[in-house]
Parts: C-alpha cells; sequence; structure tokens
C-alpha cells in the first residue's frame, strides 16, 4: 500500500464513525421537532 492509500483508509476511518454520529444527532433533533 502507498501512501495515499493509507491518507484515503485513515480519513474514512475517521470520518465515517462521525458522519454516523451527526447523522445520529440530525435524526433526534428532527424527531424532537416533530413531537
Amino acid at each position: 500500500m502507498n501512501r495515499s492509500t493509507l491518507m484515503v483508509i485513515a480519513w474514512l476511518w475517521v470520518g465515517l464513525p462521525f458522519a454516523y454520529g451527526l447523522y445520529q444527532l440530525f435524526v433526534k433533533v428532527v424527531q424532537l421537532f416533530q413531537s
């Protein structure tokens, strides 16, 4: 694996859980406003 491949993997490793957390937060906010 070259350096750019490792960079992509590292970004996904950090970015995917972060994006998932933001998505969960967004869903909770939407549910709060709907109820």
